[in-house]
């Protein structure tokens, strides 16, 4: 396979990235050597799907791109993406208008508006094992037979990488949508200017999972988390709770959501320093409908003995803990958590991801926590990156690592 010298340039960018750091979670290697793709591709978007044997169905893994398509299914030989991962030949497609398989211009799965796409088997084996979908490339471009070549190298190298490392997608298919945002943009007003924090973000909160939020400083993911918690309200855009509409909120609305339906875990710890840790669990439980014991929350997140201690007589990692407990004693939805480990050591931050691992694998609540520490996110189910306001990229981690076993 002859490749331009451009090419061969991206085709090693990719090697490297997709073999990575042998420390980093394979899928993350895969999500930034694929988000290279797209950008030379000059693509808005794309996905990687993946067949499960099991279940018969074909699940799509990473998202790259402001929408969130992780977790769309479909049977298999189903639609575009089904014949896709049937065939061993590239499909193109490069003007949808008119395609009545694309009613008013949308995929037929995902309900993305899709202009012109190209599908690449994966192939392993003499198997098609999924495919990569690129779509929404600018209209005067058009795939020569390098970026073809291009497209199928980084297919066949992270079908390669995949085997070698053994991964196996094993979906939850009960999973439900707490919350969902979709076309959030928030601005401030800044002299004669406004500044554009969030520019579109759609992304969907699920039950019982762990979500990582990654971005530099700056990039909107703090206001992104406070629009979620509603301590913050978006300038457009919609949101939804339990499938009701939450755009527009009233005061007592959104006071009684944000008292009983979700939980904080700041920075600052932001305890109460004239109460003891018990006192300062006991103190929100008061306010809500549907409280926890106090000392059963201290309990488990193993303070039994610090109960009556003030904040100035406990470590830093034991007044987060109280934090937690804090935010466990509500019995909320959604806990959110800003850098919980960002003012801690190391032995002290892995005891704190430890208990929201806790949280995540006995069921007790969705967290949601923002991060610039990339090793946080191998122990998410999920893992959403922001860069300049948007989401860049979406990936599941079929096996998150446990906490005990991250290192930074």
């Amino acid at each position: 396979m002859a490749f331009k010298q451009e090419n061969i340039r991206i085709l090693y960018k990719i090697m490297q990235l997709l073999e990575g750091d042998p420390g980093v979670a394979l899928e993350s290697n895969i999500s930034d050597a694929m988000e290279t793709l797209m950008k030379e591709m000059h693509a808005e978007a794309g996905a990687m799907w993946l067949k499960n044997r099991d279940s018969g169905r074909i699940y799509s893994i990473l998202s790259i791109g402001e929408t969130d398509i992780t977790g769309f299914s479909i049977e298999y030989g189903q639609g575009l993406v089904g014949a896709a991962c049937n065939s061993f030949e590239p499909a193109v497609i490069y003007d949808t208008s008119g395609d009545d398989r694309f009613p008013a211009g949308k995929d037929e799965i995902t309900g993305i508006e899709v202009k012109n796409l190209l599908f690449m088997p994966m192939q392993l084996r003499k198997e098609v094992i999924g495919c990569v979908e690129i779509f929404n490339r600018p209209e005067n471009e058009r795939y020569s037979e390098d970026d073809i070549s291009l497209i199928h190298s980084f297919a066949g190298l992270a079908s390669l990488l995949m085997d070698e490392k053994g991964y196996s997608y094993a979906p939850d298919v009960n999973k439900k949508a707490i919350m969902s945002l979709r076309s959030i943009t928030k601005d401030y007003p800044s002299g004669l200017d406004v500044i554009h924090i969030l520019k579109g973000i759609d992304l969907d909160i699920y039950e019982n999972e762990l979500l990582v939020i990654l971005g530099e400083s700056g990039c909107g993911k703090s206001t992104l988390l406070n629009i979620i918690g509603g301590m913050d309200s978006p300038t457009g855009g919609s949101i939804s709770v339990d499938g009701k509409d939450f755009s527009h909120p009233s005061d007592k609305e959104l006071v009684d959501f944000r008292r009983d339906s979700i939980g904080f875990i700041f920075q600052a710890y932001n305890l109460m320093p004239n109460l003891t840790a018990l006192e300062n669990v006991q103190f929100i439980a008061e306010l809500c409908k549907n409280s926890g014991s106090s000392k059963e929350a201290i309990d488990m997140v193993g303070l039994s003995d610090r109960a009556n201690n003030y904040p100035s007589m406990m470590s830093g990692g034991q007044q987060q803990r109280v934090s937690i407990a804090r935010a466990i004693v509500k019995r909320p939805r959604i806990i959110l958590a800003d850098e919980p480990t960002a003012a801690l050591d190391f032995s002290t931050g892995q005891e704190v991801l430890e208990l929201i691992e806790k949280l995540i694998s006995e069921k007790i609540t969705t967290v949601v926590m923002v991060t610039h520490n990339v090793e946080i996110a191998k122990m998410a189910n999920r893992v959403v990156r922001v860069r300049d306001g948007k989401i860049s990229s979406i990936r599941i981690n079929s096996w998150p690592m446990h906490a005990k076993d991250l290192i930074w």
